[in-house]
């Protein structure tokens, strides 16, 4: 496989509450995980992200980390109830002061920060008052995406508005197994466009006040019938418009999907779409494989999620290892939505690492799952699809949300009872790919 081009730029994510711990330190508000965390029975094993990696406080040794990878970009999460404990009004200086210190360690570790602005953290103030169930919470996130730019836009080229918004929806609002566990279909509606309309309103606030790149982020997979038949065929469509377009439609094309459009109406207003769409500078894609689905009449939107077919590998998350999800995916965003330029923002998966008793992880599963990941990139790529970058998710093992700590995704472990900090064999393999800058053999130990 050819290398790719000089200029593609090569990274690995993070988010704030996955990794920053300090819940209530330095006059930080609480957020709409805090609150889901500490309810019984929603986190395996009873997990918050109370600590998770302790990140704010040994945030100086992940940057050297990072610039041991190599990587030429980090794409990190701000916690709006850092910066604005009540989600409005006040500001917490104390909360932006951590932000300004670890975008001033990246440049000098010549790391490019790349600030998402909400990855899932409502502040719970919010939520009090509706959340984003109620349309005000769009302008409040605007207002707060002005004051993160205004704080740190003079050394940060690139801002996110959103991490993931259609995810987000789908499981805080529909199935309930994510912050704040709603689950109705009228709810889904609401905060998806509530989400849309937010990405909107931040993107033009931010426009306006300076020459950034502006880009924003969705996990986007394709969807196959998992049975032969038109009806299967039918509700994976309807399920592709509930999972990926409900957010990229909009944003791309200023409409909802046909599907939808009924269960909308009550909320969408004159001059949303317009509001809504928008030429970003890039496309964030967070893609981790497949759905396989069909028809099931007694379930909540008449379609079942099938699992990984028998005879596939698996992630410890139980997902399917579908390297082709990464092409597909590409090669639809290039031929159905005019091939915007996209970065990977997120792409990794979960295994049972296990260190030897030296510490050493050789975590050769994932090194294979990126490696061929990253083929399908490239093969993508050489389609005409404009992909600019590639982020492997995450750094470090972190709160994996509903799942608690139980789940690492990290190219370094985390042993959690002691924050230490050990590169797994995966983080070697990233730091020789991005040195050759194309993807090597994934089978390295």
């Amino acid at each position: 496989m050819g290398s790719f081009p000089e200029e593609f730029v090569w990274g690995v994510s993070t988010s704030a509450y996955q990794i920053e711990g300090a819940a209530r330190e330095d006059g930080r508000g609480e957020s709409i995980w805090d609150t889901f965390s500490r309810e019984e029975g929603r986190i395996a094993g009873g997990d918050t992200g109370d600590v998770a990696c302790d990140h704010y406080h040994r945030y100086g040794r992940d940057i050297e980390l990072l610039k041991q990878l190599g990587v030429d970009a980090y794409r990190f999460s701000i916690s709006w109830p850092r910066v604005l404990p009540e989600g409005k009004g006040r500001v917490n200086r104390k909360g932006l002061d951590f932000y300004d210190r670890l975008v001033d360690g990246l440049l000098e570790a010549g790391v490019a920060p790349w600030v998402c602005l909400y990855h899932w953290d409502l502040p719970q103030a919010l939520e009090d008052s509706g959340g984003w169930l109620d349309r005000d919470t769009a302008w409040y996130f605007a207002d707060y995406a002005e004051t993160v730019a205004d704080s740190l836009g003079d050394r940060v080229d690139r801002f996110l508005l959103m991490n993931e918004p259609n995810v987000h929806a789908l499981l805080g609002y529909l199935l309930g197994i994510h912050a704040p566990g709603r689950h109705s279909i009228g709810e889904f509606a609401a905060a998806a466009h509530h989400l849309n309309l937010a990405t909107g309103l931040g993107y033009e606030r931010l426009r306006h006040m300076g020459d950034w790149q502006l880009g924003t982020i969705l996990n986007l997979e394709p969807v196959h019938a998992g049975r032969e038949g038109d009806e299967h065929e039918e509700v994976s469509s309807l399920f592709d418009a509930f999972r990926n377009r409900v957010c990229l439609d909009p944003l791309l094309k200023g409409e909802y999907p046909a599907q939808l459009a009924p269960m909308l109406e009550a909320v969408v207003r004159d001059g949303d779409m317009q509001q809504i769409r928008r030429e970003m500078d890039f496309l964030g894609l967070n893609l981790y494989g497949r759905s396989r689905v069909i028809l099931d009449p007694g379930s909540l939107v008449g379609v079942r999620e099938l699992g990984p077919p028998e005879g596939a590998q698996r992630t410890d998350m139980g997902w399917e290892v579908y390297p082709q999800a990464m092409y597909e995916q590409l090669l639809e965003l290039r031929d159905k939505y005019g091939n915007p330029p996209v970065v990977i923002t997120e792409n990794g998966a979960a295994f049972e690492d296990r260190p030897d008793a030296t510490g050493h992880v050789a975590d050769t599963e994932r090194t294979a799952y990126l490696a061929a990941y990253l083929e399908q990139v490239a093969r993508a790529r050489e389609a005409g699809a404009d992909v600019r970058g590639y982020f492997a998710w995450s750094l470090l093992d972190n709160f994996e949300w509903a799942e608690g700590y139980g789940k690492r995704f990290g190219l370094v472990r985390v042993d959690f009872e002691t924050q230490e900090r050990i590169p797994k064999a995966s983080f070697h393999w990233y730091r020789e790919t991005i040195a050759r800058n194309e993807p090597v053999a994934g089978s390295r130990g």
